[in-house]
């Protein structure tokens, strides 16, 4: 399945139906009067989030949703029906936006959960609302009104608790593959990971808490460079972050700096989400070279950190313990 987290939309809700202008002419009804009946109102245009959806490739094929304009009236004071409301299906975490003035319309976040994008037009008024004691034969109605219609941006952020960042290669995929039943594609080389994994990891309590393993952080993501840029938006929903690092790479200390000046870049509070530090790929280092390593990171970040192996499922019940510590669970 292609992932799509960013799509654009038109929507247009139904226009009012008309008024009518109509008399009653029955045998025994005398003088029966105006009878024209009122328009029915347009359908309104809502997104609904459903935890069944996990893209918004839907999107990509269709961009304009219309609702059903109202009927108009009918004779003998009869209204036209209501047009009925078109209801779209977003994945659960999509944030809805104004196109033209960046405006936030809802974030749709629980399954169920439905926002009202574009109201339909109010249905015309028959010749009967016009009867007065000057005018007992009105022949005025009026006409329904247009609905509401919007460019609108859907962009989805992921619902994860838990974030896994790094440089590309960290072991990021590795991590999330052997702490829950995802099966991401893992390969040798950078860039593996084209789009956000998701896992679930069981809490000792037996419920599960998602994981996001999140792609392409390289060098300059914030501004734009790499596929970083792309998925940045995916932790802004995260209580907690892990940070990996690979122990085995040419300047780990450098790498570490790299992701945190992508962080601060990026703004949205990322830099003060809090943050588990892991040197990854222990099992690549000898002891001595490991402790270098350790001390050399622990003083250039000021703080704890965790030596742990993906591949090995080394280190991993103590890491899992200080994720639960930290969400309080």
């Amino acid at each position: 399945m292609q992932f799509i987290d960013q799509a654009f939309i038109t929507v247009k809700a139904g226009r009012g139906g008309d008024g009518i202008a109509a008399f009653r002419r029955e045998k025994y009804v005398p003088a029966g009067g105006p009878a024209g009946g009122d328009g029915g109102k347009g359908g309104n245009v809502l997104l609904q989030a459903d935890s069944n959806l996990q893209t918004l490739l839907d999107f990509k094929f269709k961009r304009l949703f219309l609702a059903a304009d109202g009927r108009r009236g009918g004779p003998n004071r009869c209204k036209g029906a209501s047009g009925k409301d078109l209801v779209i299906k977003v994945p659960c975490g999509t944030e809805v936006r104004d196109l033209t003035t960046g405006i936030i319309f809802g974030d749709l976040t629980t399954n169920g959960q439905m926002l009202s994008v574009a109201f339909g037009g109010r249905g015309g008024l028959g010749n009967a609302h016009f009867l007065s004691n000057r005018n007992r034969a009105p022949e005025k109605c009026t006409e329904g009104g247009d609905g509401e219609e919007w460019a609108l941006q859907l962009e989805l952020k992921l619902l994860a608790e838990v974030g896994i960042i790094g440089l590309p290669n960290a072991g990021k995929s590795t991590l999330i593959a052997v702490l829950s039943e995802a099966r991401p594609k893992i390969a040798d080389y950078p860039f593996t990971t084209l789009i956000p994994n998701l896992g679930v990891v069981r809490r000792p309590s037996g419920d599960g808490t998602v994981f996001a393993d999140i792609p392409g952080l390289i060098a300059g993501a914030a501004q734009g460079a790499g596929l970083g840029h792309d998925f940045l938006r995916h932790i802004e929903r995260t209580k907690l972050l892990i940070h990996l690092v690979d122990c085995a790479a040419e300047d780990p200390i450098a790498d570490l700096f790299v992701i945190e000046k992508e962080l601060e870049a990026y703004g949205h509070g990322l830099l003060d989400r809090p943050r588990i530090l892991a040197l990854n790929k222990s099992e690549l280092l000898d002891q001595k070279a490991m402790k270098v390593v350790v001390a050399s990171l622990q003083k250039a970040s000021n703080r704890s950190l965790f030596v742990i192996s993906a591949a090995m499922s080394r280190g991993l019940e103590a890491l899992l313990d200080q994720v639960w510590l930290e969400l309080g669970i």
